[in-house]
């Protein structure tokens, strides 16, 4: 699409659409920015964008007459795709991208892109230091905090992009095309946003929409979903399993890692080998591995960056130990699913701090997962009522309210012994009192540091 001199319209003003903004003036595009909450500063907005701007800036209010004008409208993750704005777009015949599919269009270079309900940002990570050692120009990008549009302009036709891709941003794709494609898992999350799983899942199988016989997609073979779409495919797929050796794909099997690639048998590592903590992390290195394996990486390349990677922040990661008692921060647990595997990696009596923004999730299954390790829930925020109430129903006790993190800290330090943990695992989105985890996550490190 030329996009020279038409103006296009960039719904969102956040990180996303900031970058999408400058990616559009630097291809000759005239952006017009537009945020639907009337305090939005048009110049505080302004100060991000490049100097000397173009841009045009609407908050609250579009004129209709603006609407004529657009040849593009690109939305930000954020933004559902239902809006009633949205939808006149739609009738007015304006095709709608997302941050993705923009950047994208754009881009040079190989894709590697990674989906799921959970484990995303870890396995993102993880591909992106084993690409970092292996190719001279990488880039890690999408959901895990860098924008996709950020990093267009540097790009080379040899780049390879590792791309951590939301639901919210597949929704938005139409030829976005990763030469290899991994979906971890899918477990019900967002359906505030989605409203039906069917139509989650939908979305987060679109990771695969234009991918061809010479592509590859990486799936979970213990998510029957997964398994299932995976007979569909026309790509190469390769299956990871937690749970069961595989005649074909990755495996764990008693503390090690395995590779059968239908012929031979590889050895990848044993677990101990590794800075990272829990099944689920094993999951994740095996999807890692196997895109890195797919994508033509050696194993000596893949084995160095692996031994070498640490947790990323917020995800189960040791913060300290106070008088006997570890703190953890698992402020990345932003759904019952996420927060399960926070609490299955604990090996000790554990004082856990949940509750947040309502995604419509339930929580039964995840009070359930506590079996026998959990010495107290102590919750905050917007579910706190509707989880007590998932424990009472599972029989769980003791539940305690706060009304702050800060006060949950206290009250878990008060309360917990020394050899037991204190974890901060919300299964909960956090924009009811912060507006991201990062912050929730740092604001519970400081407050664990300050005791």
């Amino acid at each position: 699409m030329d996009l020279k001199e038409k103006r296009v319209l960039v719904f969102g003003t956040g990180k996303s659409g900031i970058g999408a903004a400058k990616l559009l003036e630097d291809m000759g595009s005239i952006p017009v920015l537009y945020d639907g909450n009337e305090k939005t500063d048009p110049a505080a907005v302004k100060s991000q964008l490049r100097e000397g701007t173009k841009a045009e800036i609407f908050v609250g209010n579009l004129p209709e007459e603006e609407i004529d004008r657009l040849s593009l409208v690109v939305l930000s993750p954020g933004v559902p795709t239902d809006l009633p704005l949205v939808l006149h777009f739609k009738e007015k015949g304006l095709k709608i991208w997302g941050e993705v599919e923009l950047a994208y269009a754009f881009g040079k270079g190989d894709v590697l892109a990674i989906t799921g309900t959970n484990g995303k940002t870890t396995t993102t990570s993880l591909l992106g230091a084993i690409m970092e050692h292996a190719r001279s120009s990488v880039f890690v990008v999408g959901n895990i905090g860098n924008p996709y549009t950020a990093a267009v302009e540097e790009m080379k036709e040899d780049s390879v992009t590792v791309a951590e891709i939301s639901s919210f941003q597949l929704e938005t794709t139409e030829h976005f095309h990763p030469k290899v494609s991994a979906i971890l898992n899918i477990t019900p999350d967002h359906l505030n946003r989605h409203h039906t799983m069917e139509e989650y899942i939908r979305v987060k199988e679109l990771i695969t929409a234009n991918q061809t016989a010479e592509d590859t997609c990486v799936l979970n073979y213990e998510d029957e979903v997964l398994r299932k779409f995976g007979e569909t495919l026309k790509t190469k797929v390769i299956f990871f399993s937690s749970a069961r050796k595989l005649n074909q794909g990755m495996y764990y099997e008693n503390g090690a890692i395995f590779y059968h690639d239908g012929t031979v048998l590889t050895k990848i590592c044993d677990t101990d080998e590794l800075n990272l903590l829990g099944l689920h992390n094993f999951e994740n290195v095996m999807a890692a591995v196997a895109m890195a394996l797919a994508y033509g990486v050696s194993l000596e390349e893949i084995r160095y960056a692996l031994l070498r990677f640490h947790a990323v922040e917020h995800r189960i990661e040791y913060v300290t130990e106070k008088n006997g008692v570890a703190y953890y921060n698992d402020s990345k647990g932003t759904n019952p699913d996420a927060a399960i595997k926070g609490i299955q990696a604990m090996n000790r009596p554990t004082w856990l701090i949940g509750g947040g923004y309502d995604k419509g999730s339930s929580y039964e299954e995840w009070i359930r997962a506590f079996d026998g390790k959990v010495k107290g829930l102590v919750l905050l925020g917007a579910t706190k009522e509707k989880i007590a109430e998932a424990a009472a129903a599972c029989g769980f006790e003791p539940v305690y309210f706060v009304n702050s993190l800060k006060e949950a800290v206290e009250f878990c330090a008060s309360h917990a012994g020394s050899g037991e943990a204190v974890l901060l695992s919300p299964a909960c989105a956090s924009w009811d009192m912060f507006p991201s985890y990062e912050v929730r996550g740092k604001q519970f490190k400081e407050f664990v540091n300050q005791l």
